[in-house]
C-alpha cells in the first residue's frame, strides 16, 4: 500500500527508528530528523527520507511524531526559538511518544494550543523488539478527534491505543506502568536470590516463575536472558532511574505515598554506582545477589554475569 499522507518522525533512537520504519514499510512517506548522522543513515536504509533541518522535516506533514530521551530534550526541541512548535503548521497534530514529566508535557501542551496544534501525549509501553514487531501499546491523552486522525498510522507500530482523557492522563499512566515494572524487577531479584540460597537450580526457578501465577509477560520475556545471564540493555538501569525520579516527583507533587518507588530508586543508584548503569534494568539481580553474598553465576557460554 502507498499513501500520499506524509508523516514526520523526530528522534530516531533505539525506539523511535523501528516505529518510524514500520510506518514507512506500511507505505507512508516518512520524513525523519535526528541530531545523529549515524541514526539518519540507518533511517535512510529503512526507507525514511532524512532531513538536515527540523523545519524541512515537518513540511507538509499533518502528523508529527516525536521520540526523545527526557524533559530537557523535549523542551529544547519543542519550545526553543525556531523549534518544533514554531515549525509545525496550524491544524497539524503533534504526537509525543516519550516518557517525560507531567510539568514538561503541560508546557508543550500550552505552546501547541497557542499555535492551533493538536497535542497527543502518547507514551508507549514496550521495547525495541516490540517496536520492530508492531506490538507496542500506546497510552494516549489529548483531543480524541486527533487520535482518530492519527490512529491509522499508529496502528502500524502499536497493537492498541488506549485513550485516557483530554489532558495529562497518559503521562500518569506511563509512570504508573513503569513503577510496576521497576518494582517487579526488584521482586524478581529478591526471589531469585532466595531460591539460590535454598539450592534451587537457576534455570529451574526461572522456569517455575514463568509458569506460575506471577508469570507476567515481563517475567516471561526476561526468562531466557536471565538464564543466559545476558544483561544487554533493552531499557537500561540508568533509564529506569531517570523514570523513577519522574515517578517520585509526580507522586510527591500529588500527595501519593510511593515507598516502593523510593526503595527501587536507591537500588538503581547502587547499580549505577557499581558499574551496571548501562546494563538492562533487570540487572537488579546483581544488586540482590551482592547484598546476599552470592557469587556470580557462569552462563552456558562460560561468561560470568
Amino acid at each position: 500500500m502507498t499513501t500520499t499522507t506524509k508523516v514526520a518522525w523526530i528522534g530516531l533512537g533505539k525506539l523511535g527508528l523501528p516505529m518510524a520504519a514500520r510506518i514507512a514499510a506500511a507505505g507512508y512517506p516518512v520524513q525523519g530528523f535526528d541530531l545523529s548522522a549515524e541514526r539518519m543513515t540507518l533511517a535512510e536504509d529503512a526507507g525514511i527520507t532524512s532531513h538536515r533541518t527540523l523545519a524541512s522535516s515537518v513540511e507538509e506533514c499533518h502528523l508529527v511524531f516525536v521520540s526523545i530521551p527526557d524533559d530537557r530534550a523535549l523542551l529544547g526541541l519543542t519550545l526553543a526559538p525556531d523549534g518544533l512548535i514554531e515549525a509545525m503548521a496550524s491544524g497539524s497534530v503533534l504526537i509525543e511518544t516519550s516518557t517525560v514529566s507531567i510539568e514538561a508535557s503541560a508546557r508543550v501542551a500550552a505552546a501547541a494550543d497557542a499555535r492551533g496544534i493538536a497535542y497527543l501525549r502518547s507514551p508507549v509501553s514496550g521495547n525495541p523488539v516490540a517496536a520492530e514487531s508492531g506490538t507496542l501499546s500506546a497510552m494516549v491523552s489529548g483531543p480524541r478527534e486527533a487520535l482518530d486522525d492519527a490512529a491509522p498510522v499508529m496502528n502500524t507500530f502499536t497493537k492498541a491505543q488506549y485513550w485516557l482523557g483530554d489532558e495529562e492522563q497518559a503521562r500518569y499512566a506511563k509512570l504508573a506502568i513503569n513503577l510496576m515494572i521497576a518494582v517487579s524487577a526488584g521482586m524478581m531479584g529478591e526471589a531469585l536470590a532466595m531460591a539460590r540460597k535454598g539450592n534451587i537450580g537457576w534455570e529451574a526457578m526461572l522456569d517455575l516463575m514463568a509458569d506460575s501465577a506471577v508469570g507476567s509477560p515481563m517475567v516471561k520475556y526476561k526468562t531466557q536472558p536471565l538464564k543466559d545471564r545476558d544483561f544487554t540493555s533493552t531499557f537500561s538501569a540508568a533509564q529506569m532511574a531517570k523514570d523513577l525520579d519522574l515517578i517520585l516527583g509526580c507522586a510527591h507533587g500529588d500527595g501519593v505515598a510511593v515507598p516502593l518507588a523510593a526503595q527501587m530508586r536507591e537500588a538503581y543508584s547502587s547499580l549505577i554506582g557499581t558499574g551496571h548503569g548501562e546494563d538492562d534494568y533487570i540487572a537488579t539481580i546483581h544488586h540482590t545477589e551482592r547484598l546476599s553474598g552470592l557469587p556470580a553465576i557462569e552462563s552456558a557460554s562460560g561468561a560470568r554475569g
